[in-house]
């Protein structure tokens, strides 16, 4: 679900909130039976930096999660807070390419006090538009540097994956 307040080619840039549902049943890492339920929360700010050429994006990110383990009943919740920021340029009408690079904090709860690791992800993004009401956008970044809490490693692969792809496909109505 997205709704736009701002759009950028009206106001002095674009601004738009976004939330994201999703549920599993099996655990991402582990493939334990689990009940497990998400939201991804976006604040999402745009501005064109050249007109119909360069676009720059800032998003702020909040990501609750609660994960009950089926046999034993044991409740986690876990949070993932943070920032990301993209440079794109339009190479023609509709199809813009760029870089991402994304801040992102993990926490024990969903209060965001206890700090479990933190993460660094860069990576190359895209953005197609296929019509008027629909689009297509896909990225992929690399954990360029990450460490968990109390640790000293140069990556965090405890709380975060080594690579991250999306690719989401959008109707606006």
């Amino acid at each position: 679900l997205r709704y736009r307040f701002l759009d950028r080619e009206t106001a002095p840039f674009g601004l738009t909130f976004a939330a994201e549902a999703h549920a599993h049943r099996l655990d991402e890492t582990t493939a334990e039976r689990v009940r497990s339920f998400g939201t991804e929360f976006r604040l999402a700010f745009d501005r064109e930096l050249v007109p119909n050429r360069v676009v720059a994006a800032f998003n702020l990110i909040y990501e609750p999660e609660w994960t009950r383990l089926v046999g034993s009943g044991v409740m986690e919740r876990d949070t993932t807070a943070g920032a990301a920021l993209a440079l794109m340029a339009q190479l023609r009408p509709g199809f813009l390419l760029g870089g991402e690079a994304r801040y992102l904090r993990k926490y024990e709860g969903t209060s965001l006090e206890e700090l479990a690791g933190q993460a660094w992800f860069v990576g190359p993004t895209a953005y197609f538009q296929l019509s008027k009401r629909s689009r297509l956008t896909a990225s992929w970044s690399v954990q360029a540097w990450g460490r968990p809490a109390g640790a000293t490693a140069s990556l965090d692969l405890v709380n975060f994956e080594r690579h991250q792809a999306r690719l989401v496909f959008g109707v606006n109505f």
